[in-house]
Formats: C-alpha cells, structure tokens, sequence
C-alpha cells in the first residue's frame, strides 16, 4: 500500500501536485495542501510519482507500506 507523506513546512502551495492529481491533493484558498486519500490504491502509483516528481518544493514523498 502506498502512502503519501507532506512536508507542510516546506510546501509552497503552488498546485503542481494537483495538477498531476487533482483526486488526490487539493490546494486549498490559504494555500495549504489537503491530501484527499492519503493512502491511493495501486493503480494510482504513477500519478503518485508524477506528483512527488513535480513538487518544485520537494515537499511530497510516498512510502510503500
């Protein structure tokens, strides 16, 4: 199972996860990031890493568990 992990310390809210994922994170009006599933089926792993690999911040990171 994956599972994604926020740095929200170093988030900047610029969107580009959403972009990638918007059923997954969603940059709320304050620009914090609110992660809608945390824990995605498998069949979301490359929309996952696309995510992770497009946070200009480095602020996302998934772990297998």
């Amino acid at each position: 199972m994956l599972r994604i992990v926020v740095d929200h310390g170093k988030c900047a809210g610029l969107g580009m996860c959403e972009a990638e994922a918007s059923d997954l994170f969603e940059v709320q009006n304050d620009g914090s990031l609110l992660v809608l599933n945390e824990t995605p089926g498998e069949d979301r792993r490359e929309a996952v890493i696309a995510a992770v690999e497009s946070c200009p911040t480095e602020a996302l990171s998934f772990v297998q568990e």
